[in-house]
């Protein structure tokens, strides 16, 4: 089993079991829809990555499961909320009926080509730049 993945297994197992549930199907999602997207633990937390660029990822909040899209703020996909001072969008889930999986997999297609250059990031001082989506 890939390091990541297990560390990734290891995150859900601690959250409670609809969370899990709610993570099983982000997962389920995410695989199919960006299956050459890298998953590490990220901050802690789960993340995917498209060459190395973060662009989707997961954690819990006292009230919520919180999905990030990096670059959703900039998604033509409506429903999330912007986070944050940069670019990233969230949608926050109280459980896992709140998911409507047709938009998040709306969003997850246009995270592979609608991405700012969270990668290079810091090696530009905190500016964020546009990235040409793969």
């Amino acid at each position: 089993m890939n390091p990541d993945t297990a560390a990734i297994d290891q995150y859900d197992m601690a959250l409670t079991p609809e969370d899990r549930l709610l993570a099983s199907q982000i997962r389920q999602d995410i695989a199919t829809v960006l299956p050459d997207a890298a998953a590490r633990l990220y901050h802690r937390h789960p993340v995917w990555f498209l060459t190395g660029n973060p662009i989707v990822g997961y954690h819990r909040l006292k009230s919520c499961l919180r999905i990030l899209f990096w670059s959703g703020q900039s998604f033509s996909t409506p429903g999330l909320t912007p986070e944050g001072k940069f670019k990233a969008a969230a949608l926050r889930l109280p459980s896992p009926a709140a998911l409507d999986r047709d938009s998040f997999r709306a969003w997850l297609t246009e995270s592979r080509t609608v991405q700012w250059d969270y990668l290079n990031i810091v090696k530009r001082q905190g500016r964020l730049d546009w990235r040409e989506g793969r």
